[in-house]
């Protein structure tokens, strides 16, 4: 059986427009790398951890269920 999408999307994205903030700026206030942070942006990370969890949070005030969403089957 193959191996299924995940169905959780990350809102990085629509809290970035919401805060006035870029994808480089947010990188550089988490010392996290664009290409990485995208690659979370676009739903393509396998996971996360939670010390880059806790950073995002903290540089978007917001709470780890604002991060993230649970998409429809």
């Amino acid at each position: 059986m193959p191996p299924q999408d995940s169905r959780i999307t990350c809102r990085i994205d629509v809290l970035l427009s919401e805060r006035g903030m870029t994808l480089t700026e947010l990188a550089d206030r988490i010392g996290l790398s664009v290409i990485n942070l995208s690659i979370l942006k676009n739903n393509r990370a396998k996971a996360i951890r939670f010390t880059t969890l806790t950073a995002l949070c903290d540089a978007l005030a917001c709470s780890p269920g604002d991060l993230f969403a649970l998409r429809e089957e």
